[in-house]
C-alpha cells in the first residue's frame, strides 16, 4: 500500500507532490505502490522513477511526466494520460486497456507485450516505439505518429489507423485483420507476412513498402498507392484494387484470383507467374508489364492498355481482350484458346 504521507500529498494536489518528490525521492527508487481509486496526479513529475507493478487504475495522470520511468507490469487500465510524457518509458507487459493516451508522447518507449486493447492513442507520438507482440486490438491510432515503430507480431485486429504515419515501420507478421488504414502512410514499411484480410486500405500509401507474402484477401485497396511496392507471392484474392497505382510494383507469383483491378495502373509491373484467374482488369494499364507465365484464364481485359506487354507462355484461355490495345505486345507461346480478341473474334 502507498504510505500515508504520499496519499496525503496526493490529496493536496500536484504542487505539494512535486515539492515533496524533489526533496525526498531524488536519487532513490521509492515509488507509489497503489494509488487510491479515482485519485489525481495531473501534471505530476514522476520521471526517472521505478514504478514497476504500480496500480494506477483509472487515475488522472493527464499532462504527467513519466520520462525514463519504469512502469513494468503496471496497471494503467482506464487511466487518463492525455498529453502525458512517456518518452523512453518502460511499459513492458503493462496493462493499458481502455486508457486515454490522446496526444501522449511515447517516443522510444518500450511497450513490448503490453495490453492496449481499446486504448485511445489519437494523435499520439510513438516514433521508434517498441510495440512488438503488443495486444492492440480495437486500439485507436488515428492520426498517430508511428514512424519507424516496431509492431512485429502485434495484434492490431480491428484497430483504427486512419491517417496514421507508419513510415519505415516494422509490421512483420502483424495481425491487421479488419483494421482501418485509410489514408495511412506506410512508405517503406516492412509488412512481410502481415495479415490484412478485409482491411480498409483506401487511398493508403505503400510506396516502396515490402508486402511480400502478405495477405490482402477481400481488402479494400481502392486508389491505394503501391508504386514500386514488393508484393511478391502476396495473396490479393478478391481484393478491390480499383484505380490503384501499381506502377513498377513486383507481383511476381502473387495471387489475384477474382480481384478488381478496374482502371488500375500496372505500368512496367512485374507480373511474372502471377495468378489473375477471373480477375477484372477492364481499362487497366499494363504497358510494358511482364506477364510471362501469368495465369489470366477468364480474366476481363476489355479496353485495357497492353502496349508492349510481354505475355510469353501466359495462359489467356477464355480471357476477354475485346477492344484491348495490343500494339507491339509479345504473345509468343501464349495460350489463347477461347479468348475474345480485340476485334471481337474468338480465338480457336
Amino acid at each position: 500500500m502507498a504510505n500515508k504521507e504520499q496519499l496525503a500529498l496526493i490529496k493536496q494536489g500536484v504542487n505539494a507532490w512535486n515539492e515533496w518528490r524533489k526533496h525526498h525521492l531524488e536519487g532513490n527508487s521509492h515509488s507509489i505502490d497503489i494509488v487510491p481509486y479515482s485519485a489525481t496526479l495531473r501534471e505530476a513529475d514522476l520521471s526517472q522513477r521505478d514504478l514497476s507493478h504500480v496500480d494506477l487504475y483509472r487515475v488522472d495522470l493527464c499532462m504527467a511526466t513519466f520520462q525514463g520511468s519504469s512502469l513494468y507490469k503496471a496497471n494503467l487500465k482506464k487511466a487518463a494520460l492525455y498529453t502525458a510524457n512517456l518518452r523512453d518509458a518502460n511499459l513492458i507487459r503493462a496493462n493499458v486497456q481502455a486508457a486515454d493516451l490522446r496526444e501522449a508522447d511515447l517516443s522510444m518507449a518500450s511497450l513490448r507485450s503490453a495490453d492496449l486493447t481499446g486504448a485511445n492513442l489519437q494523435r499520439a507520438t510513438l516514433y521508434t516505439t517498441n510495440l512488438r507482440e503488443a495486444n492492440l486490438q480495437a486500439t485507436d491510432f488515428s492520426l498517430a505518429n508511428l514512424g519507424e515503430a516496431d509492431l512485429s507480431l502485434a495484434n492490431l485486429e480491428e484497430a483504427n489507423l486512419r491517417e496514421a504515419n507508419l513510415r519505415e515501420a516494422t509490421l512483420y507478421t502483424t495481425n491487421l485483420r479488419k483494421a482501418i488504414l485509410q489514408d495511412a502512410k506506410l512508405m517503406g514499411a516492412d509488412l512481410r507476412e502481415a495479415d490484412l484480410t478485409m482491411a480498409t486500405l483506401r487511398e493508403t500509401n505503400f510506396h516502396r513498402a515490402n508486402l511480400s507474402t502478405a495477405i490482402f484477401s477481400v481488402a479494400n485497396l481502392i486508389g491505394a498507392t503501391l508504386y514500386r511496392a514488393n508484393l511478391c507471392m502476396s495473396n490479393l484474392s478478391l481484393a478491390n484494387l480499383c484505380m490503384a497505382n501499381l506502377i513498377e510494383s513486383d507481383l511476381h507469383k502473387a495471387t489475384l484470383v477474382g480481384s478488381n483491378l478496374i482502371g488500375a495502373n500496372l505500368y512496367k509491373a512485374n507480373l511474372q507467374d502471377a495468378n489473375f484467374n477471373q480477375a477484372d482488369l477492364r481499362e487497366a494499364t499494363l504497358c510494358m508489364a511482364n506477364l510471362v507465365g501469368a495465369d489470366l484464364r477468364e480474366a476481363n481485359l476489355c479496353m485495357s492498355n497492353l502496349r508492349e506487354a510481354t505475355f510469353c507462355r501466359a495462359n489467356l484461355e477464355g480471357a476477354n481482350l475485346h477492344r484491348a490495345t495490343l500494339w507491339e505486345a509479345d504473345l509468343e507461346g501464349a495460350f489463347l484458346k477461347g479468348a475474345t480478341m480485340p476485334d471481337g473474334s474468338i480465338h480457336d
